[in-house]
């Protein structure tokens, strides 16, 4: 796959390196409602928001992990803002960001006022706690048993943080870009994959 044929990495990642500069703030003005979600966070919770970035037209305000179930909180309880549903929880791992390597992201929507944003953390590789939102959001659950599960990233005070998708003595987190790709023998239902370098070829 994507011409990788000296290793058994098939995914086409291979240290792939994205060209372009990422865009890490946005100036104001935010424009739509942007400003007016921003401006009520800033305004109730004092040193909460690191930054803003708004890109093709989507909100993503990062916070402080510290704040982060306080700032849910407003967004959810705030009669101007409403985003009383969360629609999951995701995670990200940035191996170059010394000092905030896995993010957690919420995708937050108003259903009262139509609207989305996006609300994302961050924790260093060597702490990797971040609180748990599921008292705000309790469908966040199992979002984050997954985030958990995949990433490694610890929800303090989640009330049961298990492996929902892997094996519970399975070691390391599969999502991470230092987590090792193929050559790992994989039991499905008792039945062996094999190995990368031992499957059918396709080309």
């Amino acid at each position: 796959m994507f011409g990788a044929a000296d290793t058994g990495d098939t995914s086409g990642y291979g240290g792939l390196v994205v060209r372009r500069a990422p865009q890490l703030s946005t100036p104001r003005p935010y424009g739509d409602y942007f400003d007016d979600v921003v401006d009520t966070l800033e305004a109730g919770i004092e040193d909460a928001v690191e930054r803003v970035v708004v890109d093709r037209g989507e909100l993503t305000v990062h916070v402080r992990r510290e704040k982060l179930v306080e700032v849910c909180r407003r967004l959810r309880d705030d009669a101007e803002l409403r985003f009383e549903l969360c629609l999951g929880v995701s995670g990200v791992h940035y191996p170059h960001l010394v000092g905030e390597e896995l993010h957690a992201v919420l995708h937050l929507c108003s259903i009262t006022h139509n609207r989305r944003i996006r609300v994302e953390t961050s924790c260093p590789d060597s702490d990797r706690h971040i609180p748990s939102t599921v008292g705000v959001y309790p469908t966040n659950d199992w979002h984050e048993r997954e985030t958990y599960d995949f990433f490694g990233i610890i929800f303090d005070g989640h009330p049961a943080l298990t492996r929902i998708m892997m094996p519970d003595d399975w070691e390391g987190f599969p999502q991470r870009k230092d987590y090792p790709l193929g050559g790992i023998p994989v039991e499905y239902r008792g039945a062996e994959i094999p190995s990368p370098d031992q499957r059918r070829s396709y080309s």
